[in-house]
């Protein structure tokens, strides 16, 4: 066998990485609303699962119109959640336990009620005027008033407000409540830096960040390609994703903030498919980032439009194919590894429903299974693992039964009054059809991920002894909660303990090549990994009819003095000659 290429190693590498939305977490005080003292309060239960890292989704001063994705105040934290006291004994408590902490830095947009934004759209002359993104109106030859350009907002409508206070346009990729800084002005840079600072000299160990490859975007704002001819507004990102001085910018972070500092960095990349576009970010070469989330498992199931990534709807389904997942996990795990590039490995986040309902099997027979099935895929691939929390639960979508009442994400709800008006006004009639968008919803909605952790039995799953701010899973009497699945040996919790352990023991899984194996079979997903002479074999079967497998189709018989490192099923058996998987079973084989 030749030898592996054997990849440097760093601290952020290896580490895990447990990711909080604090208003869903844990509530200390029962208000209805996670806070700081709620994350403290569970430490070592994030502890004991195998975590090295915290990242906590922004907690800074909010108005909440994108649930904490528009900041007021970069350098305090909101009263719902606490105070600096507060984070500052969390991040203690985080040390203590051998643990680190990253903020989320959202730096794309504020708040239109950050104070920069107030003084911005105050007056034309304002000294901070240009720290955002101001353009005048269009106007057509009968005079009406129009935006700048025909750019669409990533959450509907167009991407432009107009303000009475000036008679200009601001630009918004987001909500109309986020405005875009304008990264074109060097004190913009300069304040974000400055941002940066205070939390990395207040102790902080790195930042997650937010749409970083929106920052620049192209000279002059043109219009965008009509795609879409029955709108006025058309999608735009070619416009603003991975603009023209991106990588400038983040070489100028890097210098002047994150080069001082022992730190771990890792940007969001959305609307970007082309590996290239995203390698750009992390190459050590370029001096940038440690990693980028992609999207390209995320948007598997994703529906609508074609014609582009950005004309694809996260909120319409799309059945995808077990073939898909391999091209893109070997296309990624293979990718640039001997110049550098890392992986950011994720199967949810906060901006997408769970797991085990997109890519495995909620119902109650297979949940269970299929939910340790994925641990098993995750916590196989070679990058920086990402656990979002209740992921390690098990929790699933909530039920089909809950109305659009329940749904409060903006974006689901500007998705729905969207579609709603351009039916009603094809058909000509105010009552239409939306049932196939709440099955969309049902199974895509960032909602999902929202929904409040469930630790025990207890009313609201004794998340909050008030009520709670979005209505918890009522799946949670069923024994999904902490509580009940510590207690299981058997439990997709304690599953997720026995597979971190296994992967911190084996760095051939967090660094190892890797050989997909089996790539035409449409039930099954095998593939080794390899390292400095050591090899791991897996073997997955995403389906719930039982497959059986001939011994030599895998190398089985090749990996000498081998051992069941970790299996899904409490009596796992195999032969010399063939693997027999039930439904959602898999296993992973190691080279003593």
């Amino acid at each position: 066998m030749a030898p592996t290429f054997s990849p440097t190693r760093a601290w952020w590498k290896s580490a895990v990485v447990y990711q909080i939305y604090p208003i869903s977490f844990f509530d200390s005080n029962g208000d209805g609303i996670g806070d700081l003292p709620g994350i403290h309060q569970k430490l070592d239960y994030i502890k004991a699962l195998g975590t090295d890292v915290i990242w906590l989704c922004p907690i800074y001063k909010s108005p909440l119109a994108d649930m904490g994705y528009d900041i007021s105040d970069y350098q305090s934290i909101d009263p719902r959640y606490g105070t600096l006291e507060d984070w500052d004994k969390l991040l203690a408590g985080v040390h203590q336990r051998g643990m680190k902490l990253l903020m989320d830095l959202v730096a794309n947009h504020t708040s239109d009620e950050h104070e920069w934004f107030k003084e911005s759209r105050s007056s034309k002359t304002h000294p901070k005027r240009d720290w955002y993104i101001w353009r005048p109106p269009r106007y057509d030859e009968n005079g009406q008033r129009h935006p700048p350009n025909n750019w669409k907002s990533i959450f509907q409508g167009p991407a432009w407000e107009y303000d009475e206070t000036t008679e200009e346009y601001f630009l918004h990729l987001f909500v109309k409540e986020q405005p875009d800084l304008n990264w074109e002005n060097s004190a913009v840079r300069d304040a974000i830096w400055d941002t940066m600072r205070f939390w990395l000299a207040r102790g902080c160990d790195g930042f997650r960040m937010d749409v970083i490859n929106m920052i620049s975007k192209v000279d002059g704002l043109p219009d965008a390609v009509v795609t879409d001819p029955g709108s006025e507004l058309q999608p735009a990102g070619l416009l603003y994703v991975n603009g023209p001085k991106v990588h400038e910018y983040i070489r100028e972070m890097n210098d002047k903030v994150l080069s001082q500092h022992d730190i771990m960095t890792v940007g969001e990349t959305p609307l970007t498919h082309n590996p290239d576009d995203i390698a750009a970010y992390v190459l050590p070469a370029n001096k940038e980032l440690n990693m980028v989330f992609q999207f390209q498992v995320m948007d598997i199931d994703s529906g609508g439009v074609e014609g582009g990534a950005e004309a694809v709807s996260p909120l319409v389904y799309r059945k995808w194919k077990l073939l898909e997942l391999k091209n893109i996990t070997e296309r990624w795990q293979l990718y640039k590894r001997e110049q550098g590039y890392w992986n950011a490995l994720f199967l949810e986040n906060h901006d997408h429903s769970r797991s085990v309902s997109r890519y495995g099997n909620d119902t109650p027979q297979w949940r269970a299974a299929s939910a340790k099935l994925l641990a098993l895929y995750h916590t196989t691939q070679a990058g920086t693992l990402y656990v979002y929390q209740g992921q390690e639960l098990g929790m699933a979508n909530f039920s089909k039964s809950w109305g659009l009442e329940e749904y409060k994400d903006v974006a689901t709800i500007n998705f729905w009054k969207q579609e709603l008006e351009k039916r009603q006004k094809t058909q000509g009639k105010t009552n239409v059809d939306m049932s196939d968008v709440l099955a969309g919803f049902q199974r895509k909605a960032r909602d999902h991920a929202r929904t409040p952790v469930q630790w025990n039995s207890n009313p609201h799953a004794g998340f909050t002894t008030g009520n709670p701010w979005m209505r918890v899973n009522d799946d949670y009497l069923g024994g999904w909660n902490a509580d009940a699945e510590n207690d299981d040996p058997t439990s997709v919790l304690n599953f997720w303990r026995r597979a971190l352990a296994v992967r911190r023991n084996h760095e051939v899984l967090i660094y190892g090549d890797f050989e997909l194996l089996l790539r035409e079979h449409p039930k099954v997903f095998a593939y080794k990994r390899m390292l400095d002479g050591v090899t791991a074999l897996v073997a997955m079967n995403f389906s719930e009819s039982e497959v059986v497998l001939e011994a030599d189709s895998l190398g089985l018989s090749e990996l000498k003095s081998s051992k069941v490192a970790l299996a899904n099923y409490p009596d796992f058996s195999h032969d010399e000659k063939e693997l027999r998987l039930r439904g959602y079973e898999g296993v992973m084989y190691i080279q003593l």
